[in-house]
């Protein structure tokens, strides 16, 4: 029988036991409670994280000691409340929220934290907390949104798509594998109707844009008709693989330069520079 590796399915004493194993990892899916057009729900981004991270714990299961939580559904999703149905938080309260989880799981006694990302819109957020969280608490803290990795092959399962957009063949395909009674296949030319992607800041610039100005309408990007659950195991599975190897990797878990310590600017990385 296969180890339970979901948080939320285990006691105390088993949660206990993990971290006392040495190095135990904290699997932490996050995502958003967003629009995602006429067809798909509106936990999307959370349920294919938690998805992901679930299959890649029981990848490595029998040899890393880990435990996955329950996903974090809100995230910054500003850009999506003119559509409706969108709770989200500011990056404050979103801070926040990570630095009481990552100050929790030290407390407990696990090492390290990993937090697959299945929104957009989180990617800068999590970038910059996971590089002050992981100082502040001396901890390991890896952020990955699995939609990216392995890009060529990500790329070759899309067949209308080039790539991995908003409610789209992608993300139709996986809710359809994962949650297909949520899907309102019916609605996918609805969602198709009004072409999207037009207002795209030109490269090297940055600025907010509302969803509206980028899937006006619809709140779609991309082609869901073209999604099938079939497609979706294929996703899940190539995502599950790249985010164990990031579970297993060497380089991605050594411990955070104390770079505020007192008196760290008169070190360098192999001692003190006199």
């Amino acid at each position: 029988m296969a180890r339970e590796v979901e948080w939320a399915r285990m006691t105390a004493p088993e949660l206990r036991e993990i971290a006392a194993r040495g190095n135990a990892l904290a699997i932490l899916p996050v995502g958003s409670l967003e629009q995602h057009g006429p067809h798909l729900p509106v936990i999307t981004d959370t349920a294919s994280a938690v998805a992901v991270a679930v299959r890649a714990a029981q990848l490595v299961n029998e040899s890393v000691p880990l435990a996955v939580l329950p996903g974090l559904w809100l995230g910054m999703s500003e850009h999506h409340l003119p559509f409706g149905g969108t709770i989200t938080a500011d990056y404050a309260t979103y801070h926040a929220m990570l630095r009481s989880v990552t100050r929790s799981l030290k407390a407990i006694g696990f090492k390290r934290l990993l937090i697959v990302n299945g929104h957009g819109g989180n990617m800068d957020p999590l970038a910059v907390a996971t590089r002050e969280l992981a100082v502040e608490f001396d901890m390991p803290i890896v952020a990955t949104t699995p939609w990216f990795l392995a890009a060529e092959e990500t790329a070759a399962l899309f067949e209308a798509d080039d790539g991995p957009k908003h409610a789209c063949e992608g993300e139709a395909s996986v809710m359809l594998a994962i949650a297909g009674d949520c899907v309102k296949t019916d609605k996918f030319k609805d969602a198709e109707a009004i072409p999207a992607g037009q207002n795209e800041a030109p490269y090297g610039a940055s600025r907010f844009y509302s969803f509206s100005e980028r899937a006006p309408t619809t709140g779609t990007w991309g082609f869901p008709s073209k999604g099938t659950a079939e497609k979706g195991e294929k996703f899940l599975a190539l995502q599950a693989r790249e985010v164990a190897k990031f579970i297993t990797s060497d380089i991605l878990w050594t411990r955070p330069d104390p770079v505020w310590r007192a008196g760290r600017g008169l070190e360098t990385t192999a001692g003190r520079a006199d």
